[in-house]
């Protein structure tokens, strides 16, 4: 049985037992539970009505939340010629080819997001197994690997707040909306956000109750259930 500090059991009593919240109410109560000395991230934690191990029900794409992170992301490019030049302009932190590829195999990963473009994806493969285990390999499905002429919207995408989400073993996708700082209209806006890319990801495959249940928690915080009906007009 897990033994929670005296901190998590003044956050909790702050909560209806068994009650489920409207998302205002869920982020409102989010911060007021919310103890931790830092700035606590404010987390979504979606339980779906799909099978993992179906090929035909895998949920995996890119939130854009337009209130941002609360975090400064460090954009890497891969591209050469007119997109590098491109990917410059728009701002990227770091820009280049196989001198980039040769520092990640190094060891070197000081960036948030990779974005490249399709003629740079046979050099950029070789760092699959560095890459891929931390979520930062491009991939056109999460918006990553784009064309040329994309490249200065991809970037843009990342700096206000690119969320991926994936389906886990387990059947749950598990995302962050912001911190707790937020103002309640910035969290609210990246939710709404959140669930309407997840609602419009909707596979093929899927049979029943496509979202089950909705919690809403913070780092160290409480999970509050949220009332379904309310929270998934937030897509409509």
């Amino acid at each position: 049985m897990t033994v929670h500090g005296k901190k998590y059991r003044e956050a909790v009593s702050v909560l209806e037992k068994d009650k489920t919240y409207t998302p205002q109410e869920a982020i409102d109560l989010a911060k007021q539970a919310a103890y931790a000395a830092f700035d606590e991230t404010v987390e979504v934690h979606l339980k779906m009505g799909l099978n993992p191990r179906a090929a035909d029900q895998q949920v995996r794409g890119v939130a854009l939340l337009p209130s941002g992170l609360g975090k400064q992301v460090r954009v890497l490019v891969f591209a050469q010629g007119p997109a590098a030049k491109a990917a410059e302009e728009a701002g990227a932190d770091y820009v280049g080819a196989e001198d980039y590829v040769a520092q990640i195999e190094g060891g070197w990963l000081d960036f948030d997001v990779a974005i490249a473009t399709p003629d740079m994806m046979p050099k950029v493969a070789k760092l699959g197994k560095i890459l891929g285990r931390r979520g930062l390999m491009p991939n056109p499905k999460s918006g990553t690997v784009v064309q040329p002429d994309d490249v200065s919207r991809a970037i843009g995408d990342a700096r206000k707040g690119r969320a991926e989400y994936r389906l886990d073993r387990t059947a749950i996708i598990h995302m962050s909306i912001g911190k707790v700082s937020f103002e309640p209209d910035k969290l609210m806006d990246n939710l709404s956000a959140v669930i309407e890319a997840i609602v419009k990801a909707k596979p093929v495959g899927a049979k029943g109750q496509y979202i089950k249940s909705i919690t809403l928690t913070t780092t160290m915080g409480p999970g509050l259930k949220l009332d379904l009906r309310s929270a998934l007009a937030l897509a409509d």
